[in-house]
């Protein structure tokens, strides 16, 4: 029985999803494709019918994943807030691909690689866009730096067995991303 071609795409998005979800929930060692098309109501053999390989799969995950364009509708406050938040933290599955999965990408085939930092280096443009600063040099230093600490805090906060920790990590990250607390750490302004 042929499929229709809207079909196919639907069968590919829903196969996307799944990986997405998957792989951010459990790394991409520990899933495999049948996992992957179990999960998106297919069979297993009908997987390379959508995809090469499962590099191929990663690839394409993490391009769909990352594939936002906009930038943000508000400040970089209200994003790091929402980045930071217990609930983000919490939800891996749905969670940011960049904290979950960066420090498995490192050692995936270039196409993932690639994939990884073309979303980051759109990251970067979209947060730069609603960054504070003078001209756009500071805004996209804004924009990198705001982004490293949220990723970083986030992976710091899923890590520990501490709840009270990871709770900290994450008030406390969003606090001095604020700036409130920028002028007496020593650190110097990023506007």
């Amino acid at each position: 029985m042929r499929v229709s071609r809207q079909q196919v795409e639907e069968n590919k998005r829903t196969i996307l999803e799944a990986a997405g979800r998957l792989f951010r929930e459990r790394g991409f060692e520990s899933v495999t494709v049948t996992d992957v098309m179990k999960s998106a109501g297919l069979t297993h053999g009908g997987f390379y019918g959508y995809f090469k390989s499962k590099d191929d799969l990663i690839a394409r995950t993490l391009a769909e994943l990352q594939g936002g364009s906009e930038p943000p509708s508000v400040d970089l406050t209200t994003v790091a807030d929402r980045y930071l938040s217990p609930e983000h933290r919490d939800d891996f599955g749905h969670g940011c691909p960049v904290a979950a999965l960066a420090s498995e990408v490192i050692r995936q085939p270039a196409e993932a690689r690639a994939e990884m930092t073309a979303g980051l280096k759109r990251q970067f443009v979209r947060l730069g866009k609603v960054a504070p600063g003078p001209d756009e040099e500071h805004r996209r230093r804004a924009a990198i730096g705001t982004w490293s600490a949220m990723v970083g805090a986030l992976i710091l906060a899923r890590m520990t067995d501490d709840a009270a920790l990871s709770d900290e990590i994450l008030a406390q990250t969003r606090t001095w991303l604020s700036g409130s607390d920028r002028s007496s750490s020593g650190v110097a302004e990023v506007a």
